[in-house]
């Protein structure tokens, strides 16, 4: 029996229900396409083309989908160059030249001791062009008490990590996330340089492991605490506004405690909470404390300042 109009049809809807619940896989991306292609020429179904052509077409196109389809789930080799290890021990394997040869002699010496020291294992490895892959696992035996720190500049953050599943007791992966972030990002290396990053990771990591463990990174940056500052600055804002005399009142105790989710958010948890949790100096506090104060004194007086007095004609 010849495939008619409205059997191409049903098909093309079940293959775009198809490709639009898979569309990450690509075999399936190509099938929403060809579906997409045969039900949005439906209307020209009037033009003079045999059925049988029509046939021959959508079965090309149903073995072509099939055929990338066999191709996409073909199994995944990971990638594994034992060639590019050195072969004498080291803690670092340094193929993009990130580090020099003083900084790695000093880095290695340093994760030996560590590792001596806590038991916990930090290792190094930079590539760009060329990686060992799955194979630095054998050679520095990476386990559940291991860190593998990569430095790839190919991508939009120099550094990613194998973190062992015994760190996480430790370091909770918000903790990975914040550290990535702060010392990968694009500005950092573009000021510091990329031996700088590795570096200051690195020390970040002794420090939280040998005092224990850390929720948060250590230290605050300038830019994070500026952030602190203006929402802090913002919170005394809200907090003026709310305290405001009403109806010939003085200070409005009752309107300020209403609005103080709002102000004890932006205060609180957004400019003290990120200061204390990451540094145990008291100036970016007390500065934060003085915006606060600042924001709410100029709100709360606002009214009174923009008030001018009527002059008598």
């Amino acid at each position: 029996m010849p495939i008619q109009i409205d059997d191409i049809e049903r098909i093309s809807v079940v293959l775009l229900v198809l490709g639009l619940i898979n569309v990450n896989n690509s075999a399936l991306i190509f099938i929403f396409l060809t579906a997409l292609f045969f039900y949005c020429t439906k209307p020209f179904s009037m033009l003079p083309i045999s059925q049988a052509s029509l046939k021959k077409i959508f079965g090309f196109c149903a073995a072509f989908s099939l055929m990338l389809m066999t191709w996409a789930i073909a199994p995944a080799y990971a990638y594994d160059n034992p060639d590019l290890l050195p072969q004498t021990r080291t803690n670092i394997i340094d193929l993009a030249d990130s580090l020099s040869s003083m900084q790695q002699e000093k880095l290695d010496a340093d994760l030996d001791q560590f590792e001596s020291e806590t038991g916990w294992k930090l290792r190094v490895l930079t590539q760009f062009d060329r990686t060992p892959g799955r194979a630095v696992k054998d050679f520095w035996g990476l386990d559940d008490r291991s860190v593998l720190l990569v430095a790839d500049p190919r991508g939009g953050n120099l550094l990613s990590f194998s973190v062992g599943d015994a760190l996480y007791a430790l370091l909770p992966r918000t903790f990975w996330i914040e550290l990535q972030t702060r010392y990968g990002n694009q500005f950092y290396v573009r000021d510091n340089g990329e031996d700088a990053s590795i570096i200051d990771t690195i020390g970040s990591l002794k420090t939280c492991l040998r005092q224990g463990g850390c929720l948060v990174v250590p230290g605050l940056p300038r830019e994070q605490w500026i952030l602190t500052l203006i929402t802090s600055a913002i919170g005394g804002l809200v907090f003026g506004f709310a305290a405001q005399p009403r109806d010939g009142k003085g200070f409005s105790w009752q309107w300020a405690m209403i609005f103080s989710p709002l102000w004890g958010i932006l205060f609180i948890a957004f400019g003290v909470g990120p200061v204390v949790t990451r540094t145990s100096e008291w100036l970016p506090l007390a500065r934060n404390f003085a915006g606060f104060a600042l924001g709410a004194i100029v709100a709360y007086l606002l009214p009174m300042l923009s008030s001018k007095p009527t002059s008598e004609t």
